[in-house]
């Protein structure tokens, strides 16, 4: 196995599709825990859509996630934070300058745990060209540029359309045939070297086998707060999970 893959740790923290905006604050306690030391781990794992909108360049999301940005690169400070771009956030790289950010490009992003390979995405990867095209177009600074310069002057219309639409979403829904779709679109993955494939997105909390390879779709944090622990595999599932309790 290459020594160049990144190393996950025992006992990291995996957190997906947080969806933190200003309505939706419960990010902010689980983030002041890790930063105070009330929660322990070696290497905090974020796997995307951890803001419902937070988009380098356009300074107006960068603004109202300002708190939950600065505890995140405090938390970097002090131990390792692994930041795996979602399709509500990117362009990071230059936001949370202590974390390592990964975008949709370098993703799924391989990791080795033990003897084991493990690959990581957010979970937005073989929707087709359609979305590919999108994804690309999006992260252009000429376009994030102009959008910033349209959202500025119209009082914030595109920022604010975008919470209403999702605002009308929920975290929580099960997703009918999910084995089958997943299937379909990581068909093209190549996953003969792994033993595990990690993402989010689509909020199910399910586990199932593709040709060999344990996949793990985690369940979002923003649906009752659960997060994931990484430990050895000796008859356990990979990620322990937990619900985070302010109380607790």
């Amino acid at each position: 196995m290459s020594p160049d893959l990144l190393q996950l740790h025992e006992g990291a923290l995996f957190i997906g599709d947080a969806h933190y905006s200003p309505k939706n604050p419960g990010l902010l306690p689980f983030l002041k825990a890790i930063a105070s030391g009330e929660i322990e781990t070696p290497q905090l794992i974020l796997m995307g859509d951890i803001f419902d909108q937070l988009i380098g360049g356009i300074s107006y999301t960068l603004e109202r996630n300002a708190e939950a940005v600065a505890l995140i690169d405090e938390i970097a400070l002090k131990i390792d934070v692994i930041y795996l771009e979602g399709n509500h956030d990117f362009q990071l790289a230059s936001v949370l300058k202590n974390t390592h950010v990964f975008t949709i490009a370098e993703q799924p992003l391989r990791c080795q745990y033990a003897d084991k390979e493990v690959l990581l995405a957010h979970g937005d990867l073989g929707l087709g060209w359609g979305y590919g095209l999108y994804t690309y177009l999006i992260r252009k600074r000429p376009i994030l540029r102009l959008l910033r310069v349209i959202d500025s002057f119209t009082d914030h219309s595109i920022v604010h359309s975008i919470d209403r639409h999702n605002a009308k979403k929920e975290d929580c829904d099960q997703f009918d045939g999910f084995e089958s779709y997943t299937k379909r679109r990581l068909a093209s993955t190549d996953l003969s070297s792994s033993t595990y494939y990690i993402d989010g997105h689509y909020h199910q909390n399910r586990i199932f086998d593709i040709e060999g390879c344990t996949y793990i779709n985690l369940a979002a944090f923003s649906c009752n707060q659960r997060y994931f622990q990484l430990q050895l595999s000796n008859n356990q599932k990979l990620l322990k999970e937990v619900t985070f309790s302010k109380e607790s």
